[in-house]
């Protein structure tokens, strides 16, 4: 299992506060002899047509390296990757990439960034790091 995202702790607070229950941190999947770990596995409660039951797996990234490039190819790969392992084995749970806000203004909202969106079809959960709350989903 890889090492944490700095974001972590402040995404799953951030998830807890707009109503989710973190499930599982990590979430474990198993694909053939391979184990894979999405960050995290949640589940919304709430009654309502939008959430009640909805469940959830969220991939954090925190875009810090000195190459936003390669921190793109690397969270669209391993999104693609746990996206069609999840559709196969949990197909009733959604899969959302976490990003700070700088990197979704930064990156995602760059020509570049929509074609890697658009060719991956990624879900974004948008995080404010300073205050530690969701900014945007866009699924």
């Amino acid at each position: 299992m890889s090492a944490r995202d700095p974001y972590h702790a402040l995404v799953v607070n951030a998830l807890e506060k707009d109503g989710w229950r973190i499930t599982d941190d990590p979430l474990y999947l198993k694909y053939g002899d391979r184990k894979l770990y999405v960050d995290l596995g949640a589940q919304s409660d709430t009654v309502g047509a939008e959430r009640e039951n909805h469940k959830i797996a969220v991939e954090i990234k925190s875009f810090l390296s000195v190459s936003p490039v390669a921190d793109m190819e690397s969270a669209a790969g391993q999104y693609a990757l746990y996206k069609r392992i999840l559709a196969l084995q949990q197909p009733d749970r959604a899969i959302y990439l976490a990003i700070p806000e700088r990197a979704y203004v930064n990156l995602f909202q760059s020509e570049f960034g929509e074609l890697v969106r658009d060719t991956f079809s990624i879900s974004l959960l948008i995080f404010d790091e300073e205050h530690g709350r969701i900014v945007q989903w866009i699924p």
